[in-house]
C-alpha cells in the first residue's frame, strides 16, 4: 500500500468512529430519510444517527404481518437494510454514493407486537468497500434478528 493509499485509509477510517454528525450532517439525512419512499410507505422512522452508526424503528402492524400475526421476515430485512444504509451514509465523503452489495439476516426470535429498532454500526470502511452489523430488538429489548452487510462505495 503506497503512503497515499495508507492516508486515504486512516481518513477513511477516522470517519467511522462513532463521533457526534454536526446539526447540518444530521439534517442533511433526516432530509435523505425523507425522500426514501419505501421506508416512509413501510412506516419507519430514523431515531439517531452518529458516524458510522444508525438505528431505525418500525411499529408493527397487521401490513406487515405474515399469516400468523408475526412480523413478516421482508420488513424486518426492509429495516434493518435501511438502518446500515444510514449508517454508512454517515461516513461518506463529497461525492460518494453506496449501494448494498449483500445482506445476511439471521432471524432469532418472533416478533409479535410493539416496535422494532434496527441499530447498524459501521465495522469498516475503505475505499471500495464498507461492512457493517445489524441488530434488531422488540419493544421489550429482547434481540430478535442480527445481520452483516456489505456496502460498495462509489465516486
Amino acid at each position: 500500500m503506497s503512503e497515499h493509499d495508507t492516508a486515504a485509509a486512516a481518513k477513511t477510517d477516522a470517519r467511522a468512529t462513532g463521533d457526534a454528525l454536526s446539526e447540518a450532517e444530521l439534517a442533511r439525512l433526516r432530509e435523505i430519510f425523507e425522500g426514501v419512499h419505501y421506508a416512509r410507505f413501510l412506516g419507519m422512522r430514523l431515531v439517531e444517527a452518529e458516524r458510522g452508526a444508525a438505528s431505525v424503528a418500525l411499529e408493527l402492524r397487521e401490513e406487515l404481518t405474515r399469516h400468523e400475526g408475526l412480523m413478516h421476515g421482508g420488513a424486518l430485512a426492509s429495516l434493518m437494510d435501511t438502518a446500515s444504509a444510514f449508517a454508512v451514509l454517515s461516513t461518506l465523503a463529497e461525492g460518494e454514493r453506496t449501494v448494498t452489495v449483500d445482506l445476511t439476516v439471521h432471524y432469532l426470535r418472533p416478533v409479535l407486537a410493539g416496535e422494532v429498532t434496527a441499530r447498524a454500526r459501521v465495522l469498516r470502511k475503505g475505499r471500495r468497500i464498507a461492512t457493517l452489523t445489524i441488530e434488531a430488538t422488540d419493544s421489550e429489548g429482547a434481540l430478535a434478528a442480527t445481520a452483516v452487510t456489505t456496502y460498495a462505495v462509489l465516486s
